[in-house]
């Protein structure tokens, strides 16, 4: 068995059969669509669409820029109220929790569709879906989808091996993280082979920012608190300094300091103009991130999660530190801290 075709669970295997046997699908994402998210809808949209299927892409905030190479090709329609198509199935991909479809949560569940997770994301609690293909140790949503398109028996076009390839590089940093496993590289190779290009792609993803960019993120690690001898980073950014999205990717900051040599966890707190504070927590040791951020309501991945939490800087800060300290506290008593390679999945 190749690494990039395992075998399917009976949950899986239910998953599938609802997509080959449903007509009209609206595929959902989560607030802020991401690359794995707007990647794996490409796909799976595709995929559907071959086989005879309708569809739509529908999510609470519209695709970034960057992402041009793939919304010219896929339309993505941003929620803005009013009926929903009628639809037959809603796949929620790269996601599990429903709140983390803002405005569209609401309409989406009022509507008398089934409802099907596609994700590798912890979830904790009861399960609200009628199905769902899950798989933990993906490396990316758009790694599932291309196991859903193998057992509907579809053809990859390019612009869906394109989404594919963007899932698997925007959520391995580029094959860097310690997610990147043999099933990563092998469909990634199968990806290049159907068409994509990678350097364009790399191009269009992360070589095209302003020229106020790096001055952003400059005053960005300018903020970088080391705590707890330099075990942890923390970047607390006020709403009142708050740029443009575009001008700043979270992401690069997290990973420029957590490639410091003593760092075993880094926490980004962006405050919101909502009244909550954005964590975001990536760590390269067997500190568990994800873990960390279901204190606060959020989840992700072991090495890499977030959470939104109400209130502003002042009253989430310390709570956030408290937190990480003590867990770097207790990992530290068991000698479990030193610095390992860096991840985002595990």
């Amino acid at each position: 068995m190749s690494a990039s075709s395992r075998p399917l669970d009976s949950d899986q295997l239910a998953a599938v059969e609802l997509l080959r046997s449903a007509r009209r699908f609206v595929l959902c994402g989560h607030m802020r669509p991401d690359g794995d998210c707007i990647g794996a809808q490409a796909a799976l949209a595709r995929v559907l669409e071959s086989r005879g299927k309708d569809v739509w892409v529908i999510n609470p905030d519209p695709p970034e820029g960057r992402f041009a190479y793939l919304s010219r090709e896929v339309t993505y329609r941003a929620w803005t109220g009013g009926e929903l198509p009628v639809h037959d199935v809603a796949v929620m991909l790269d996601f599990c929790e429903p709140q983390r479809l803002g405005a569209l949560e609401a309409p989406l569940f009022a509507a008398g569709s089934k409802k099907l997770v596609v994700d590798h994301h912890v979830h904790a609690g009861t399960a609200f879906w009628d199905a769902a293909f899950v798989d933990v140790r993906a490396a990316a949503t758009g790694l599932l989808v291309r196991r859903i398109a193998r057992a509907l028996d579809a053809p990859l076009d390019r612009v869906a091996a394109e989404g594919v390839f963007t899932s698997i590089v925007t959520d391995t940093g580029w094959f860097k993280y310690s997610n990147t496993d043999a099933e990563t590289l092998a469909v990634a190779a199968e990806m290049v082979e159907l068409g994509v290009e990678p350097n364009r792609l790399y191009d269009a993803l992360y070589q095209q920012r302003s020229r106020e960019h790096p001055v952003h993120v400059g005053r960005l690690l300018a903020r970088t608190d080391y705590l707890a001898d330099a075990r942890l980073a923390v970047v607390a950014w006020p709403q009142a300094e708050v740029v443009e999205s575009d001008l700043v990717d979270t992401d690069e900051v997290l990973d420029i300091l957590r490639s410091v040599r003593s760092v075993e966890v880094v926490i980004f707190l962006r405050e919101l103009k909502t009244g909550h504070v954005k964590a975001s927590v990536r760590s390269k040791t067997e500190f568990d991130a994800q873990a960390l951020c279901r204190q606060f309501g959020g989840g992700g991945h072991r090495k890499a999660a977030g959470a939104t939490i109400a209130g502003n800087l002042d009253t989430v800060r310390p709570r956030v530190q408290a937190a990480a300290l003590e867990v770097l506290g207790a990992l530290g008593a068991l000698g479990l801290g030193a610095p390992s390679a860096a991840g985002r999945g595990g």
